[in-house]
């Protein structure tokens, strides 16, 4: 069982998700209230189990309904993906992965630990 960590910085509230190895697998956007940012884990927990996987590095790709995971690449090669809630605003994102397979795996670990996952708090470093 993973568990999202919610932690307020400077500029507001972020939540990681964590596999049960203690990896970050998934970082959120800022959220100005810790409210807000709760609502955010609740929508990582509800979308992420029915997202669609739109992959946007095959040329051509099919747009998919949201919501929806999109995988794509940075500026540096990175393959990444990012969580799309129904209204399309962005809930999460992922480390860079050199490997499209390791992206993917990624998207699936999300799925799974999402669901399940406990909320702790945590204090600022």
């Amino acid at each position: 069982m993973g568990k999202f960590e919610i932690k307020e910085g400077k500029t507001g509230f972020v939540f990681n998700l964590k596999a049960k190895n203690g990896e970050i697998i998934a970082t959120s956007e800022v959220y100005t209230t810790k409210d807000a940012c709760e609502n955010g884990v609740k929508s990582v927990i509800n979308n992420a189990p029915v997202a669609n996987l739109e992959d946007q590095t095959i040329e051509g790709f099919e747009e998919a309904k949201h919501p929806k995971f999109e995988v794509y690449t940075d500026k540096a090669g990175e393959f990444r993906f990012r969580l799309k809630a129904k209204n399309g605003e962005n809930i999460c994102r992922s480390e860079g992965y050199k490997a499209k397979a390791s992206c993917i795996n990624g998207i699936e670990s999300v799925r799974k630990n999402a669901e399940d996952s406990e909320i702790v708090y945590v204090e600022a470093e």
